[in-house]
């Protein structure tokens, strides 16, 4: 994949680059803002120097650079060429099918994304003091399309986007798709149990009794932040992400290198909880914070100890959120039984430029039919609430 000779206008250019470093932490973390860690320089970057991201791993680092008529860089976009669809979490394969046995060439493609992290935030990164955001918001997804053309790529596909690069990607004429993710809501609650109090009664029990369980096995917990974090905490934390990888899906996408690069980057950003018996780590979840939102990310275990998943994964996160004044907490994709544990479902957005007429207009069915499927789910996910009438979560 070369370099495009395309810009939004004349007097504006766009230039893809093969690492981050390029750019620099100054320059990147000015259009990114501190909101978000998942688009930070750090969480890039990290990615990157541990070789998580690599042309090995079929994530190719293509970040894009819109610079304004007088040199200065207006907003930038965390672009990868992708040779299969793998640690994306927004599947495609079944349209890289269908093109293939019609005799298109699906891969490689464009992804605009944070590698192997299904959590919603900005995909068009601007820089804060414009005059007109939404212009060049939707000038930079243009100048997309226009390099995924010029490369000769099939498709450009922006994950888990905001609602202001949604805007600006479905004025650029991108397809919008939906899915489906679990949130918390902090309702202003000063502790757990005014949590469980919005609950229905059966619920909050059952919810009690798990805390319990988990609690009464001789466990030990602890939740590290930053530099709290040693290098024995991670080499154990990787033990159990590498059992869950391996449980699951068989590849694991993050290399023993990044975490502890990810707590040296992000600092306190970075929240791990584990869990230790006998003076020994037997699990972990790790967690990052944004300015608003507890998001986590991977957990791994081992042995058998009852409700340590949702003990460690959402009710320590729920405990945290509410200590440090946090308005959500965001566990990660997948889960309807995360809905009895008070996470609610909620839309998730994403938006794809096919270039091929044809395939564009079977994706645009598709995802069209597909919208409508998933508004349907989330209204009949929404009856099993645990909330009580009236309380939203």
């Amino acid at each position: 994949m070369g370099e495009p000779e395309t810009a939004p206008s004349p007097d504006w250019s766009l230039s893809l680059h093969a690492s981050i470093h390029e750019i620099g932490a100054e320059a990147w973390d000015a259009c990114a803002g501190a909101d978000n860690p998942f688009v930070s320089f750090g969480f890039l970057s990290a990615l990157e120097d541990s070789g998580s991201v690599a042309d090995r791993t079929g994530w190719l680092v293509r970040h894009a650079v819109l610079r304004a008529p007088d040199g200065t860089i207006a907003a930038l976009a965390p672009l990868y060429g992708k040779s299969h669809s793998w640690g994306e979490y927004v599947f495609d394969q079944s349209w890289a099918r269908a093109y293939e046995a019609a005799g298109g060439r699906y891969y490689p493609k464009f992804v605009c994304a944070v590698p192997f992290s299904p959590v919603p935030g900005p995909r068009l990164l601007l820089r804060p003091d414009l005059p007109d955001p939404k212009g060049v918001a939707q000038a930079l997804a243009s100048a997309l399309i226009q390099a995924t053309a010029q490369l000769g790529l099939s498709s450009l596909h922006a994950n888990f986007c905001d609602m202001a690069s949604m805007e600006a990607f479905t004025e650029a004429g991108y397809l919008p798709r939906t899915g489906i993710q679990y949130h918390w809501q902090n309702n202003g609650y000063a502790t757990f149990d005014d949590f469980l109090a919005a609950l229905a009664s059966r619920k909050r029990k059952s919810i009690r009794k798990e805390r319990s369980a988990a609690q009464s096995c001789g466990l030990t917990f602890s939740t590290l932040r930053g530099n709290q974090i040693t290098l024995e905490d991670w080499q154990a934390f990787y033990r159990f992400y590498q059992s869950t990888i391996d449980r699951k899906w068989g590849s694991a996408y993050l290399t023993e290198h990044f975490f502890p690069m990810l707590s040296e980057r992000l600092g306190d950003r970075v929240v791990l909880m584990m869990a230790h018996h006998d003076g020994k780590a037997v699990a972990g979840a790790l967690n990052l914070m944004g300015a608003d939102a507890l998001f986590g990310r991977n957990w791994g275990c081992e042995g058998d100890w009852p409700f340590l998943h949702f003990e460690l994964c959402y009710y320590r996160a729920i405990d945290f959120a509410i200590e440090h004044g946090l308005s959500r907490v965001e566990a990660g994709a997948q889960g309807e039984h995360k809905i009895q544990r008070g996470y609610l479902p909620t839309f998730t957005h994403s938006a794809h430029a096919i270039l091929d007429p044809g395939l564009r207009q079977a994706v645009g069915a598709f995802v069209e039919e597909e919208r409508t499927a998933m508004q349907a789910e989330a209204a009949e996910l929404e009856t099993l609430s645990p909330y009580r009438h009236g309380e939203s979560g």
